[in-house]
């Protein structure tokens, strides 16, 4: 994505935390980093950080969203962003991000459109920036790094370079499980053309045709049989979308692998990180 058109981007978005309303008015700071805080020319993605505030209807909604496998932020996505693309957001997570990514405020509530305006222009183009696409890079993250978020990416090469990790990329075959009562939960927690349902449909079937047999399936933080719902103890969790990452290492710690369908797609080809334990010595605290 060249400069330009990242800023109009940012001012179409600044028009919209103007307008406010739901669910916007929970929004406190908007700040921006990565490439194109940096100056870069062509950033890539804008990688957006956002510090909001929580209330009992938008708990409703988060809550209401993991329960059916949906992105619980997406309605706050949308409303920042509409139908552009080319955004990567991280959500109450500051405190996360990679170090040196050194975020600059773009709005916070309270301020005037000229005053926002103001902080966009500051962030001034510097030809010698670059895109630096190796941030928190490995070769398993190559050609998908634009839907693996940066903190995503730098704390699943923290582990693999503490070695308390293997990561393996994998390419799903888009196919049905061969087990009708696999096949039955899935199509009771999504509908028949859901990117959701064709993805962790694709990742039950990798599990089956590699001879995983886990005692217990997780999918998108239920049990696939509830039957066999044993947590950790080589337990497979099959997560969409980086669904509840904050949780990898507890699931690691307690002896469970993890499948992360990276992007989950109706059409476009499907690609997971395989994420096993190492050395659960090397593997920090919970």
């Amino acid at each position: 994505m060249k400069r330009e058109r990242a800023t109009e981007l940012l001012r179409e978005m600044l028009g919209k935390l103007e307008g406010g309303g739901r669910p916007l008015d929970l929004v406190d700071e908007v700040h921006v980093f990565g490439s194109y805080a940096r100056g870069a020319l062509e950033p890539g993605d804008l990688d957006v950080a956002v510090v909001h505030r929580t209330d009992t209807e938008f708990t409703n909604d988060v809550v209401g969203a993991i329960m059916s496998g949906r992105d619980p932020m997406a309605g706050m996505k949308r409303a920042l962003k509409g139908n552009r693309r080319g955004f990567q957001f991280q959500f109450n997570q500051n405190d996360r991000l990679p170090e040196g990514s050194e975020p600059r405020l773009l709005w916070k509530r309270g301020d005037t459109r000229a005053t926002a305006k103001e902080r966009l222009q500051g962030m001034t183009a510097d030809p010698s920036a670059g895109r630096a696409p190796r941030d928190a890079m490995i070769e398993q993250f190559e050609g998908l790094d634009r839907w693996i978020p940066l903190p995503v990416r730098t704390r699943l090469v923290e582990l693999l370079n503490a070695g308390g990790i293997e990561i393996s990329r994998i390419e799903l075959a888009a196919a049905e499980p061969t087990s009708p009562a696999a096949v039955a939960a899935l199509g009771r927690r999504w509908k028949p053309d859901s990117p959701l349902r064709r993805a962790a449909a694709a990742a039950v079937r990798y599990a089956e045709d590699t001879g995983m047999s886990p005692p217990s399936v997780w999918v998108q933080g239920q049990p696939l049989d509830h039957r066999r719902d044993q947590y950790g103890a080589g337990a497979l969790w099959i997560n969409l979308g980086w669904y509840d990452f904050d949780q990898l290492i507890y699931r690691l710690r307690e002896g469970a692998e993890c499948l992360e369908v990276v992007r989950p797609t109706r059409t476009q080809p499907l690609h997971a990180l395989h994420i096993t334990v190492r050395d659960i010595a090397a593997l920090p605290p919970m």
